[in-house]
């Protein structure tokens, strides 16, 4: 049995540590805030909740594996899990609002209707293109602890297998996802589901390569989930899980450094100067080097709304701005009792990428600064005709000022999830530290971004520590 401490206490570090302890090692968490989680937040006040990090669980059976192999109770015995039906609605500043649900079929008839006849099938065929990225790229980008720069060389090119162009002159294949969303749908509209979605992940389409479209695949082949009580559910049924199999916490404490002994991490020193031994160090928090190219902040409002929940409302609407280049608004209504204090009240929450805070962004505490990007959201959802401005009981607006703050994340950024392409720099950092004996997890590590990758993350450094460091999976 080994010692291991686990630095914080999110999603990926409480993973690995509830897999470790089950596999039979001795494992202490040390996290620098109060509670755990991570970005996995809630914000409570006047009988209303709301999550203040992911809204949505994409991939459940990450989360389903580890209940699986870490005690007698599967997820859905700690945790109701819904599939959001509608997957989305998608509004444009045009009137032209479209539905897709969440069983497979359907969609393309939608897109139909609302785009014209060809829009569905065009839809489908670049998803079909999508579905062979993420058989191709599944393994290395989700399944498979990176930790070697030949791995990392390996996934430097596009998987995107861009379709047939027919005419004498030979043209460039689409570069970006963002050129590819225009080739590809030809419709701005229809393109903007593309690049829409792909926003939803921190990924700015006019930089992320075609195969970015695997979001999409994974989206509406998986489905968009919702656990009963919120996103702050599932990180509670998580820190149970580790409860359960003997996990220390140890909260309200900072870790500084890993510590060298005969050259491997020996343990970790913290912010008062003491340091906690341990045999293997397993870092879950900002850090180590670590850095997260290419990710965005996010604004997101909570809204307290008067009135109750119209019947028939969307769970997740992605307005989309007269200007179609810009990030769509994501506004999140989830039908569920526990966020609100009763019928005649509803919860809504307002999100969109944004710069992320300090040097290089935007001074987000400064006077109006977060007032006036809020108001923006709310003035793009009113002209959608959401009608929720004039229920507002009260409001109150995160930015990544707020999740620096929270989270230790530098500039308040969301990492994006791992990619393929764009020589390699959409891959987070690998899930072997310097020193022999130490790991990274969390969505700075392999394979980055998200709550289902965070959990893999967990995952692949159990893995490594488990069976040693030929091991490829999966745990």
């Amino acid at each position: 049995m080994a010692r291991i401490v686990v630095v914080g206490a999110g999603m990926g570090a409480m993973a690995a540590a509830a897999r470790l302890a089950t596999a039979g090692h001795r494992v202490t968490v040390v996290e620098r805030t109060s509670t755990h989680g991570g970005a996995v937040g809630r914000f409570a006040r006047d009988g209303f909740a709301f999550d203040t990090g992911p809204g949505l669980l994409h991939l459940p059976a990450v989360w389903r594996d580890l209940f699986i192999k870490t005690g007698k109770r599967e997820l859905g015995e700690c945790v109701e899990l819904n599939r959001v039906d509608p997957a989305v609605e998608h509004r444009f500043a045009d009137g032209v609002a479209v539905r897709l649900p969440a069983a497979l079929g359907g969609a393309q008839q939608a897109l139909d209707d609302a785009f014209g006849a060809g829009a569905g099938e065009r839809w489908a065929a670049l998803l079909r293109r999508a579905r062979q990225v993420w058989e191709s790229t599944r393994r290395p980008l989700v399944e498979e602890p990176l930790t070697t720069p030949e791995q990392r060389a390996a996934l430097r090119e596009d998987p995107y297998p861009h379709a047939a162009r027919r005419g004498l002159l030979r043209r460039r294949a689409p570069g970006t996802l963002a050129e590819l969303a225009t080739a590809e749908l030809r419709e701005p509209r229809l393109a903007a589901l593309l690049t829409g979605t792909v926003w939803e992940y921190g990924v700015d389409p006019a930089v992320a390569p075609p195969g970015a479209a695997v979001l999409a695949y994974v989206e509406r082949s998986f489905g968009s989930w919702y656990p009963a009580g919120g996103m702050r559910a599932l990180a509670d049924a998580v820190y149970e899980r580790c409860l359960e199999r003997r996990v220390e916490f140890v909260f309200g404490t900072a870790a500084e450094r890993i510590l060298a002994r005969e050259g491997r991490a020996g343990g970790v020193e913290l912010a008062d100067g003491a340091t906690v031994p341990a045999d293997s160090v397993v870092w879950g928090a900002p850090g180590l080097g670590a850095t997260a190219p290419h990710a965005t902040g996010r604004l997101t409002v909570l809204l307290a709304l008067r009135g109750p929940r119209p019947a028939g409302t969307p769970h997740r609407t992605l307005v989309h701005r007269a200007d179609l280049g810009r990030p769509p608004v994501r506004v999140l209504r989830p039908d569920d009792p526990a966020l609100r204090p009763d019928a005649d009240h509803e919860t809504a929450v307002l999100s969109a990428p944004a710069p992320a805070h300090g040097v290089g962004g935007v001074d987000w505490p400064a006077p109006g600064a977060a007032d006036r990007a809020a108001d923006e959201l709310l003035a793009a959802a009113e002209a959608a005709g959401l009608d929720l401005g004039g229920r507002v009981l009260w409001r109150e607006t995160r930015t990544p000022a707020d999740v620096e703050r929270d989270t230790g994340m530098p500039g308040g950024v969301l990492p994006t999830p791992a990619l393929a392409g764009a020589d390699a720099t959409f891959l987070a950092g690998a899930n072997t530290g310097r020193l022999a004996g130490a790991y990274r997890v969390g969505a700075l590590a392999h394979p980055g971004g998200g709550l289902a990758h965070a959990g893999m993350s967990g995952a692949l450094a159990t893995g490594l520590i488990v069976e040693g460091p030929s091991w490829r999976g999966s745990y």
